[in-house]
Order: structure tokens, then C-alpha cells, then sequence
């Protein structure tokens, strides 16, 4: 029935017998209403027991109170990776704070990229939030030109102009590196992960920094791309092995590389971490259940989540300026070294 239906900032308008503006600027306590329409407003709202809401904040605010967590990724690989889950948990709280109701959105083609285009031409997003940023990616240059407020969890180069929210890479991996050779290890492999993202890159970094401090060549022969997944960590392992049988350490740059890589040293009989120390990067919930249980460089994803959304919040709310966090990384051992 029509009377069940719940109050618009429309019905309050025409009881109040005044425009939906001026009930948007009475719903936001805005100066810019006469005593008269906003007692007339008040009167119509306690009436029909109307619940604002952030379309009729918006009339005044111009905000939609909404803002889209961007991941270019596909849909397995939402949910294969913990880095994923535990990002969305840190964006999702610290904006449930702030009362911002989160959008997620998988640009996957160009039919869901055209889909964002349209979101932030219309704004009905007050700001992005975008995840697995890679330094072609046309994305946040698109953002920037559009004006939309935008914050990366990590960064394109060293040079990048958004904001961002990025773990110490560099030496995360570093410390791994420099760990494994504390413990006598000499031929110490690496599985990088993409060198189209400024985290794979970041990492290499690390090992090739490691190496150089310790004063012991780093062999390109060692290193291996990877691509973040447990197929890929699986699939370097075997080229590493081919062809440097004699390696006695490697540096997975995440978890689930890290997996792979131990699921082939066991399909080849190499004992770890008697034969081959292994560590990886991020501490998610799998180091802690591998066989056994993996040295890790520890990075605080769901504080890198919270930390982009309270970013992104201070801009869209406050006029902040463009803020670049980098967070601090810790090296978990156990018994894989």
C-alpha cells in the first residue's frame, strides 16, 4: 500500500509545502532556512517519522557518503589471496565509522571500466580507494584527471603524485634476505612478484640490497617473476631448481608464492629447512598452517586498509592534502628457516 511506503525527503518536502532543498539544508542544520520553513520542515519530519538519508545530505553536502574500493582483479583471485580479505576488513571498518558506505568494485574488462568512468562522471561516489595498482594501469591517471579523491594501496614508481598507503617493501625483504644469510644460507633464490607493480620491484630491491650489504654477489640467475599466486610460486620454484640445483635459500615475495614454492621442494624431496629455507612475505593466516610453519615478513594489511579509508575520508570531508604513508614491516620467524 502507498501509506506503508517509508518517507522520502520528496513527501517531507510537500507536507512542509516547501522545496526538497530547504529539507535538505534543515535535515544538515545549515543557516540558509527562514525560522518559519524550518519549523514547518520539523514538524513534517517528526510526522511522517522520516529517517535522513545521505541522497537528501547530499542536495546540501554535495557527498554521496559513499565511496568504491577498486580491485582490477578477478573474482578467484578475490578469494584465493588473504591480502584481499584482509584489506576489504580494514576499509570497511574504518569507514563504518565514519558512517561511509562502501562500494566494491572488480574492473575486470572494459564494460566495468566504461561502468567506474560513469560512477565518477555522476559522482555517485565521493572517492577510490584502488588496489593492485600497475605502473601502465590508465586507471589513476583517468582519477586524477577526473578530480575524483583517490588513494592507492601502494604506489606506481617512486615518483607517484596520489596518495598511497604502502608497506616498507624494500626492507621487508631486506631483513628476510639479510636473516637467511645470518644463518649461513649463500645461494639464496628469489621469487619476485610482478615487475609491472612497484611492489615487485620493491622487493627485488630488497634482495639485491641484502645481498650488497652482506658483501656477497646477488645472481640474476637466482631470481625468478612470479605473479602473487600459489600456481606461480609453484612454477618458479621448478625454474629455479632447474637451473641452480645447488640454491639453498628463497625469498617468496608473498605467502602464497610461498606456498607453491614449498608444495615443489617437497614434490622434489628437498627437505625444508634442512635442504632449503623458505620465507615469505605478508603473515597472512597460511604462514601459520604451511609444513612447516613459514618464516614471514609481517606487513599490517588491515592497517593499510584503514589507513587508506581514514585518508581518503580527511579529503573528501576535510580539504586534506595529499598524504603518502608508508608502513612499517616485521620479520615472523619460524620453523621453515
Amino acid at each position: 500500500m502507498a501509506g506503508d511506503r517509508r518517507p522520502t525527503i520528496k513527501t517531507v518536502a510537500a507536507r512542509a509545502g516547501v522545496g526538497r532543498t530547504t529539507v535538505s539544508r534543515v535535515v544538515n542544520g545549515s543557516d540558509l532556512v527562514s525560522t518559519d520553513a524550518r519549523s514547518r520542515v520539523l514538524a513534517a519530519i517528526k510526522e511522517l517519522n522520516y529517517v535522513p538519508n545521505s541522497v537528501a545530505r547530499g542536495l546540501v553536502t554535495n557527498r554521496t557518503d559513499a565511496v568504491a574500493l577498486v580491485i582490477p582483479e578477478s573474482e578467484s583471485r578475490l578469494g584465493s589471496e588473504p591480502f584481499f580479505a584482509a584489506l576489504i576488513r580494514g576499509v570497511s571498518g574504518a569507514l563504518a565509522e565514519s558512517r561511509t558506505q562502501l562500494q566494491l568494485m572488480l574492473v575486470r574488462d572494459q564494460a566495468e571500466r566504461d561502468q567506474l568512468t560513469e560512477s565518477v562522471a555522476t559522482r555517485r561516489v565521493d572517492g577510490v580507494l584502488l588496489v593492485s595498482v600497475h605502473s601502465e594501469d590508465r586507471l589513476p591517471g583517468m582519477l586524477e584527471e577526473m578530480g575524483l579523491p583517490t588513494v592507492l594501496a601502494g604506489r606506481r614508481d617512486a615518483g607517484e603524485r596520489l596518495s598511497y598507503v604502502n608497506s616498507d617493501n624494500a626492507g621487508g625483504a631486506s631483513e628476510a634476505v639479510r636473516h637467511l644469510l645470518r644463518g649461513g644460507r649463500t645461494r639464496i633464490a628469489t621469487i619476485t612478484g610482478p615487475l609491472d607493480m612497484d611492489v615487485g620491484r620493491s622487493r627485488l630491491a630488497g634482495w639485491r640490497d641484502a645481498h650488497r650489504g652482506a658483501g656477497v654477489p646477488a645472481s640474476e640467475l637466482l631470481a625468478e617473476t612470479g605473479d602473487f599466486t600459489e600456481e606461480g610460486g609453484t612454477r618458479a620454484m621448478r625454474s629455479l631448481l632447474e637451473r641452480a640445483p645447488d640454491l639453498d635459500a628463497v625469498f617468496a615475495a608473498s605467502d602464497l608464492m610461498a606456498v607453491g614454492a614449498l608444495a615443489e621442494l617437497r614434490r622434489q624431496k628437498r627437505q625444508v629447512p634442512g635442504d632449503v629455507a623458505v620465507v615469505g612475505f605478508e603473515d597472512s593466516v597460511l604462514a601459520r598452517h604451511t609444513d612447516p610453519p613459514l618464516t614471514t615478513v609481517r606487513q599490517p594489511v588491515e592497517e593499510l586498509g584503514r589507513t587508506m579509508a581514514r585518508i581518503l575520508t580527511d579529503i573528501t570531508r576535510h580539504g586534506a592534502p595529499r598524504q603518502q604513508v608508508t608502513l612499517p614491516t616485521e620479520l615472523v620467524v619460524r620453523e621453515s628457516t
